[in-house]
Parts: structure tokens; sequence; C-alpha cells
């Protein structure tokens, strides 16, 4: 018992510690970077406000959410808050900014994270297409995969190009160095990861999982998964000259060793360090690099830190 006890009182030291590293670094640089001062007048079409036919793929500082379609997962109050990363449903994830999704499904096609369960995967593509249908210039990359632990539904790679067939961009290694207006009207960059299944085929309307890429290292330790984050990026070839997509996650997870459990007040840790994730990209040389970045609870300020990377890109400030 005062083993558990005295490992306990180690881990909350080593929690408080790297918090105030991170609260450290940020008053030492400041939140100032390319196009930091740039917020898009109407997020759900910030990339029409940037202009379709200046805006590359691969120039793109994505969005994205993790988990994305936890909102309802398990039992309010009792299960919820030690799954759910999300607050919104998917459109009004989307309508905020966000612009690739992160979906986990098992084998009755029902959204999971782990062993507890929320809505059909109908209901996210439901939402995605109201989002489409209420927009014309947007782009979303929409990662499906089958949870860890379950088996791959059957026949979905069909159902998704049965859902989403009319705006589905074929797996094309070209696209990266395509605008938005070359890739009009097709809207949909969908990334299919089963586990047992077949992957889709090259040139196929689906893509498979080596164009979407991270390095996740599960640890509710802000500072070690920010400078895993920059380490891993690091490694990464610039984005001019990639043809997968590259994912940073800006969260931290609760872990079972941590009386911690609920995923809110873990992942509040580093979730309002996006800003400095990025100034630290550019002061150690690998801003070339990002690509995706995703996190939990997403919010306009984190939206408006990618876009506005990106908004610096498209006019050569950085």
């Amino acid at each position: 018992m005062g083993g558990h006890v005295s490992k306990q009182v180690e881990r909350r030291k080593a929690i408080s510690t790297q918090k105030k590293t991170l609260c450290d670094l940020q008053q030492g640089c400041g939140k100032e970077f390319p196009g930091c001062d740039y917020c898009p007048p109407d997020r759900k079409n910030w990339m029409s406000g940037l202009n379709p036919e200046k805006v590359h793929i691969n120039k793109i500082v994505w969005p994205g959410t993790h988990d994305s379609a936890t909102n309802k997962i398990g039992i309010p109050l009792i299960s919820r808050p030690f799954a759910q990363c999300q607050s919104l449903s998917i459109y009004r994830q989307l309508v905020r900014g966000a612009r690739v999704i992160d979906i986990r499904v098992q084998e009755h096609s029902r959204v999971c994270h782990g062993i507890l369960l929320t809505y059909s995967v109908d209901v996210v593509i439901s939402d995605i297409k109201r989002f489409l249908s209420e927009t014309q210039s947007e782009i979303i990359i929409l990662e499906i995969r089958t949870e860890f632990g379950h088996e791959d539904p059957p026949e979905f790679d069909k159902y998704l190009e049965d859902q989403l067939g009319e705006f589905l961009i074929h797996q094309d290694d070209h696209v990266f160095e395509k605008t938005i207006a070359e890739l009009l009207p097709k809207r949909v960059i969908c990334v299919w990861k089963p586990r047992k299944t077949p992957q889709p085929k090259p040139g196929g309307p689906l893509w498979s999982s080596g164009y979407l890429k991270d390095n996740w290292i599960d640890t509710d330790l802000p500072s070690t998964k920010f400078e895993s984050n920059l380490k891993h990026l690091s490694e990464q070839p610039p984005v001019v000259s990639r043809k997968f997509f590259y994912r940073v996650e800006n969260t931290v997870t609760p872990q079972a060793d941590n009386p911690v459990l609920c995923v809110k007040p873990v992942t509040r840790r580093i979730h309002g360090y996006a800003r400095l994730f990025i100034i630290q990209c550019l002061s150690r040389g690998c801003a070339d690099r990002l690509q995706i970045l995703s996190t939990d609870f997403i919010d306009e300020d984190f939206v408006d830190a990618c876009v506005g990377l990106t908004h610096a890109r498209i006019e050569g400030k950085t």
C-alpha cells in the first residue's frame, strides 16, 4: 500500500513539473508566429475564404479532431467522462473549422472508443453530407478505422463508396500538389483503415492507411507528448515533397495507473499549447513539416492558429 501511494505521489509531481515546463516555455517565447493574428471571417468556409485557386493541398495546416465521434459515447455522468474526447457533433466540428475527422468503428458499423459504443456510422456520414451541402469549397479528410480489439464491418468499403461516391477524391499522389479548385467538385479524401480485410487499391475512391501516418505515444505527461511530437515531426520529409499526410495530436490521455481517469482534465494539460507548438516548430526548423494538427475538444482558437499559419504559407510569409 505504501509503495502504491509513493508511486502516485511521484506521478503527481511529474505531471506538475511537466505542466510548469510548458508554461515556462510559453512565457519565454510568447504566442507570435507568421499568421498568428489572422482570424478567418467565417470558420465554416475558411478554405473558401483563402481562395481555392491559391490553396495547394500540401500547404494546408489541417485542424483535426481526435476520436471525433465521441460526443455521445457511453452513459452520461457514468462512462462518458472516461471516453468523451469531443463535445460537439461531427457537423458542429466541421462548422467550427475542423477538416480532419477521426472515426473508429466496430463490426456492426457502430462508432466506438475501446469497448464503449455510440451511434451508427450513418450519423457521421449524414453530418458530413449536411456540411458538404451547405458549403462549396471545403475539403475534408475523413479517416475511418476499425478500432483495436474489434472486427472490420462487412463490406464497409462498398458502404463508404455508396454513401460518399460523388464527393470522393480518388487515391492519387498528384493530389498533394493540386489546389482545392483543381479538385472540386470532389470534396472528401477518405482514408479507410481496416484491420484484416484488404486495404483500398491504388487509384480507387478510398485511400489506404499509408496515406495518413502519425507516431502516437500513449501518455498523460504533457511535456513528454509535446517533445515527442516535435521529435517525430522533425523526422518527416517537408510537406512539399511528401506523398502522405502526417498528423500530430495535441492531446494527452488518461493512464490506468493514475487516479485522474477522465479525459477532459487530463487533456487540458496540453490543450492550450497549440500556438506554442507552432512557434516551436518554427524555432526548431520543422514548421515546413507540419500538416495535420489534431486536438480533443476543438475550439475556435485552435482552428484560427492552423488557418493563420496556412494563410501565412499561401502568402509566402513562412
